[in-house]
């Protein structure tokens, strides 16, 4: 194909389909790094990865990068986690929104990218995917109903803090009224008067068959929600009042398997790394 015959696909697929900025889907991806390569894998990501491998793509229109001290990760519960074994496992997390729509297109463009990645030698193998896995959003609720940030804003806005929260439901139908609970009953009443701005909630979708192999099968498709909480407060000063039971969150309804919470990183720098062990 010549250059010119690229360029006008280019303008062809910018003229068809969905282009709103609701995040119709996201990548979360919580990752280890393996012990004495910390700074290595930071650098990588950090100069190289964030966006040769996420944010130069397209429909992928918002990022942010996430990290847990060992004092973070202390906090997490539940101490047997289905997610993370240990539960400390994982102390750096990645979210990206997806342009509603469009993740069948950006599915196809995120195979070949990392596959061309690989081959180049520009993935980092020395560390573990905790948990990986692209999401289709559900739901999002507001503690201040239509004042402050959307969630489209929500990887741009100076939050202070993020906790990643996921919770097993029995199967799909106890799913479905899981979110309905969580959607307008506890996740109003817990987000009043709190230091959260907003949950966002989606449910996870398989990898394609073709996926790189460091990157494991998704689990729990039909019965798994992830929530996102968006603090206006680092987590360290509010988790006692407000954020500790969050183990509780569902009255029995589900299973939660993980609360972790996280700082954001400060981009370019080595900030954090050597306070993750």
């Amino acid at each position: 194909m010549s250059e010119e015959t690229r360029s006008e696909t280019y303008a062809e697929l910018a003229a068809v389909g969905p282009y709103g900025v609701r995040p119709g889907h996201a990548l979360i991806t919580m990752v280890e790094p393996h012990p004495g390569h910390e700074y290595a894998y930071n650098r990588w990501y950090e100069d190289d990865h964030y966006y040769a491998g996420a944010m130069a793509m397209p429909w992928m229109y918002a990022g942010r990068r996430w990290v847990a001290t060992r004092g973070l990760q202390e906090l997490r519960v539940p101490e047997k986690s289905a997610v993370a074994r240990p539960v400390t496992a994982g102390c750096y997390l990645s979210t990206y929104w997806i342009t509603e729509g469009r993740y069948d297109d950006h599915m196809k463009w995120t195979v070949g990218i990392n596959k061309r990645l690989n081959q180049d030698a520009r993935v980092h193998h020395d560390r573990t995917h905790v948990f990986t896995s692209f999401q289709d959003h559900e739901a999002t609720v507001y503690r201040d109903g239509a004042a402050g940030p959307r969630d489209f804003h929500a990887l741009d806005h100076p939050y202070a803090g993020l906790i990643l929260q996921v919770i097993d439901a029995e199967g799909p139908e106890a799913r479905a009224d899981l979110l309905d609970r969580l959607r307008t009953r506890e996740l109003p009443r817990r987000l009043a008067g709190s230091p959260a701005a907003m949950v966002t909630a989606f449910r996870p979708t398989p990898l394609p068959g073709d996926r790189m192999t460091y990157v494991k099968q998704v689990e729990g498709v039909d019965t798994r929600l992830t929530l996102l909480w968006f603090l206006e407060e680092d987590p360290r000063t509010c988790w006692t009042e407000h954020f500790a039971d969050l183990e509780t969150l569902g009255g029995g309804a589900g299973r939660v398997e993980l609360v972790a919470p996280f700082v954001p990183t400060v981009p370019g720098t080595d900030r954090y790394v050597d306070e993750l062990r």
